[in-house]
């Protein structure tokens, strides 16, 4: 990666443009540091708290790496990172793996999965058929990260973060215990006692998570 606008540094010497856009985000980590920023800015600790396998020094250079490609911008005022609107336009990327990598086997969800990654799973893994006509706000709280998710009526499930949830129904608990709600057989009833909270319309939040499975 070099700086925007410039050639990147040449990892595939190859004309494909898949080639060309590896050797802008194809090192390890970066595209899983673009999914933590995805939906807000973060600080630099609080990115490195959704990938807890890479280390200080590995997160520093790819932060340098994806602001010189011009993937991420830095506030030093706020101390923050965002994604500029190039990477911002790495959602549908993000969306198409999770669709991809749901279908090969070998993945195991009681592995760590961050606030951020699961939201970016939902609005990918929704049953757009099912969910086509449903209006609905979904609340979601996880540590200091709250998140709505719409649906208005078109099938597409947007994701966004928010200081304060205004939703139908808000389900709060860990990344890992999240996942286990929206994708697991047990209803939400059963999963109260388990480390999942539930406020607002329970109806509406079972037939909601009824829209997602993992192929």
């Amino acid at each position: 990666m070099t700086e925007h606008g410039n050639t990147p540094r040449i990892r595939y010497d190859e004309g494909c443009l898949a080639a060309h856009a590896l050797n802008v985000i194809g090192d390890r980590w970066a595209l899983l540091v673009v999914r933590e920023l995805m939906l807000t800015p973060r600080r630099f600790q609080t990115i490195r708290s959704g990938l807890p396998g890479i280390s200080a020094a590995v997160l520093t250079q790819r932060l340098s790496q994806l602001q010189q490609a011009g993937v991420v911008r830095h506030d030093a005022a706020l101390g923050v990172y965002a994604l500029t609107e190039s990477g911002q336009g790495l959602l549908p990327v993000l969306q198409a793996m999770c669709r991809w990598g749901a279908m090969h086997p070998g993945h195991d969800p009681r592995r760590f999965i961050s606030p951020t990654a699961l939201m970016i799973s939902m609005t990918a893994m929704i049953d757009a058929a099912a969910a086509q006509g449903r209006h609905v706000r979904a609340g979601f709280a996880s540590g200091p990260d709250r998140f709505v998710l719409s649906l208005d009526g078109d099938g597409v499930l947007r994701a966004a973060a928010v200081r304060e949830v205004d939703a139908d129904f808000t389900l709060a608990g860990s990344g890992n215990d999240l996942a286990r709600a929206v994708y697991g057989p047990v209803r939400l009833n059963d999963l109260a006692p388990g480390g999942i909270a539930l406020s607002g319309d329970a109806d509406a939040a079972q037939d909601f998570v009824d829209l997602f499975r993992l192929r």
